[in-house]
């Protein structure tokens, strides 16, 4: 019966692995739509912060004569939109389109005493256009709130009464200045209004808003708050719906900040809007000043290339500088970023010779096809497989069952959460290539090494406490060696390769794109096959059962070395984890190495690839075909088979560029790898030739347990 049963695992063994090839060849038609949807969007906006523009002019001798001075040199340097809050009383007064005065403020300006009881909000227009544009709006906005609004005026200036304190009428959202809106617009600047969700939400209101906009060319808008516009009544009045249903007439889509928390409501929405979404990038007012130039175009070249980022807000504030007596901008270096100084290339010169010309920024162009969901049925189902034999490679015995469970558990998962079905499989896809392609090539290693069964000891037996028999290493002579572990250094990561597939075709859904969803369990991806990798080397690579062997490994004496070695490994692995995902942070040091490696490549081959996991594979290769002991680097080598697969799982990173980056990183890996073996062969020959006794205490021919 047992007989039987492992004829059965090794013919499923066969079909599974079929099952995977079938499921990468379905992902390919996933992949190729995926890579002509990258080529859709490629337009780069620049918007500057019209509130930061108002605050930087507020300290200036002659505030608007500065914003009208500053609008040409803006437009020459490449800032082709304007970003525009909702506005306050507060903001219209610094902008000098009206003035604020409490009641005791009013009532000395008319030689009156104060009113009994009285704590309203004065309001005097600075003339009759900015009453004609504001009036109308400031009634609209407080008689939401049940606030009344009367008429009143000073001298012929013509104003209004709000009927509550200047602190509380001040702190109510005012649509955009429409006066200032307007002045850009005809300066040729287009508009990203900011919206937000604290005022009660009207349909009519919004209507009439957005008709503004889009007379004025608003192709965008972005949100301010933590919530989009809409959000707060939607349970009741399924406002959001109606919002996007107006976005939809007037063809204006909203714009998502990297990196931020997400606002309530911004993935409904999207998906309401068909997904009209463009990825922003944020330059904090203080990068702005203190970054260089070349710093900050190198930072919006690789938001542009590697991240997806088709707008670029740059903030910018003023800043009092004692060293020079005065009051500092940024607006200089931000002129000197974007078009270029002291011979450097400027940000939208460098990022249209890359393919990201200055214009409007437009969505990404998608299309679910109707073979979408077969095929990626397939994959899955080549997902499962691939997991399953993960599984059974540790636990022989279970591969049939383990994938007959895989599909039941995928089915049901799949009724109950679709994104959870399609990110597990993905992250067990990734978890599993590399991890087998590093268990195939251990077990290459081992077939051209480890011979048969031979004693051990001298005519009395065995030392005190070994065995009586040990495998027979077989020595290979160096030339062979090298061919060898090249072979299986490129076959190794074609396998490890195989797992791509199945995360881009998976996770090929346009909200991954935009990062409205992202994919979860990285820093499990990053740490699985490493552990997986050295639970294999050490339970599974021995003539021991696997207890047998781990009753061993619990058994050795632990020494202060040990000790030492496992501190400095957990501090190593603390690091390795600090530094996956987004989160992670750089030395200065490093980015300047960073930045050296994007100038001379164009893509930045991963550091741990390259430099790291790769050569010590060759390396370990070339030396795990003579010394037992370097199978311990193929703990380290599985680093670099992984990080190729989670290069793809960076779903906001073009496809090509990700391409780019493993093949850089392979091919730059496998000379230095080349550059420690011709290394490691002169310090063994030197060291031969210095000390010929222990050339014959080390002949080619080794054992070991």
């Amino acid at each position: 019966m047992l007989r039987h049963w492992h004829q059965w695992e090794r013919r499923a063994r066969k079909v599974l692995w079929a099952l995977v090839i079938l499921g990468i060849a379905a992902s390919l038609p996933l992949a190729a739509a995926r890579w002509q949807m990258e080529k859709t969007s490629n337009q780069i906006e620049y918007i500057f912060d019209y509130r930061d523009l108002v605050q930087i002019a507020a300290y200036q001798a002659h505030p608007q004569q500065f914003i009208a001075d500053q609008l040409g040199p803006m437009k020459q340097a490449g800032i082709n939109t304007m970003a525009v809050y909702e506005s306050t009383l507060q903001e219209l007064s610094w902008a000098g389109r009206l003035t604020i005065y409490d009641s005791a403020q009013a009532g000395e300006l008319r030689h009156k005493p104060v009113p009994a009881d009285e704590n309203y909000t004065y309001v005097l227009f600075a003339g009759s256009a900015e009453e004609t544009a504001l009036r109308p709006v400031i009634e609209s906005v407080f008689r939401q709130w049940d606030i009344g609004v009367d008429p009143w005026s000073l001298d012929g200036r013509p104003g209004l009464i709000i009927e509550t304190p200047v602190q509380n009428a001040t702190l109510k959202a005012l649509p955009p200045d429409p006066i200032a809106m307007q002045t850009l617009h005809e300066a040729g600047f287009q508009i990203l209004p900011r919206l937000s969700d604290r005022a009660p939400y009207n349909q009519q209101d919004v209507d009439a808003q957005l008709a503004s906009f889009k007379e004025l060319g608003v192709t965008r808008i972005l949100f301010e708050g933590n919530a989009v516009k809409g959000f707060a009544d939607q349970a009741d009045k399924k406002t959001l719906n109606a919002f996007a249903e107006l976005l939809n007439k007037y063809g204006i889509g909203i714009a998502v900040i990297e990196n931020s928390k997400p606002q309530q409501g911004l993935n409904t929405l999207s998906y309401l809007i068909h997904y009209n979404v463009a990825r922003l990038y944020s330059l904090p007012e203080n990068d702005a000043a203190s970054l260089k130039p070349v710093d900050i175009t190198d930072r919006f070249l690789l938001a542009a290339k590697d991240r997806s980022i088709r707008l670029f807000y740059i903030n910018g504030a003023p800043s009092s500088n004692p060293d020079k007596a005065q009051i500092t901008t940024p607006l200089q270096n931000i002129y000197d970023a974007l078009q270029g100084a002291d011979g450097q290339e400027g940000a939208v010169q460098k990022l249209t010779d890359f393919g990201f010309p200055a214009g409007t920024a437009t969505p990404f162009q998608y299309e679910t096809a109707s073979w979408n969901k077969p095929l990626k049925a397939v994959v899955s189902a080549g997902a499962v497989a691939y997991i399953a034999l993960l599984i059974a490679t540790f636990l022989p015995g279970v591969l049939i069952p383990v994938f007959l469970l895989g599909l039941v558990g995928s089915a049901g998962l799949y009724v109950l959460s679709t994104s959870v079905l399609e990110q597990g499989l993905a992250l067990g896809a990734a978890i599993s290539a590399p991890t087998l392609a590093i268990i195939w090539a251990l077990g290459r290693v081992r077939a051209h090494t480890v011979g048969p069964l031979r004693p051990i000891g001298g005519p009395d037996g065995p030392p005190s406490g070994a065995s009586g028999e040990a495998w027979v290493f077989r020595g290979i002579g160096a030339g062979r060696r090298l061919g060898m572990a090249l072979a299986i250094f490129i076959a190794t990561a074609v396998i490890s390769c195989s797992g791509i597939p199945f995360v881009v075709g998976l996770l090929n859904n346009i909200t991954y794109k935009l990062v409205l969803e992202q994919f979860r369990g990285v820093s499990l991806l990053h740490l699985a096959p490493i552990a997986l990798t050295a639970v294999y080397v050490f339970l599974y690579t021995n003539r021991y059962s696997v207890i047998e062997s781990l009753r061993r490994l619990l058994n050795m004496k632990i020494t202060v070395l040990w000790v030492v070695a496992a501190a400095v490994i957990g501090a190593a692995g603390l690091y390795y984890l600090s530094r996956t995902g987004n989160s992670g942070q750089a030395s200065s040091i490093e980015l300047v190495f960073r930045n050296a490696l994007e100038t001379t490549f164009g893509v930045r081959p991963r550091t741990k690839e390259f430099l790291l996991a790769h050569p010590l594979f060759i390396f370990g290769l070339f030396l795990a075909l003579r010394y037992r002991a370097a199978w311990v680097l193929f703990i380290v080598a599985s680093i670099g088979q992984l990080s190729m697969v989670d290069t793809f799982a960076h779903i906001h990173t073009a496809l090509h560029i990700s391409l780019i980056r493993i093949l850089l990183g392979l091919g730059l890996g496998l000379l230095i790898g080349l550059v420690l073996i011709a290394v490691w062969q002169i310090g063994e020959g030197v060291w031969k030739r210095w000390t010929p006794r222990s050339a014959e205490k080390h002949p080619d021919v080794k054992s070991g347990a």
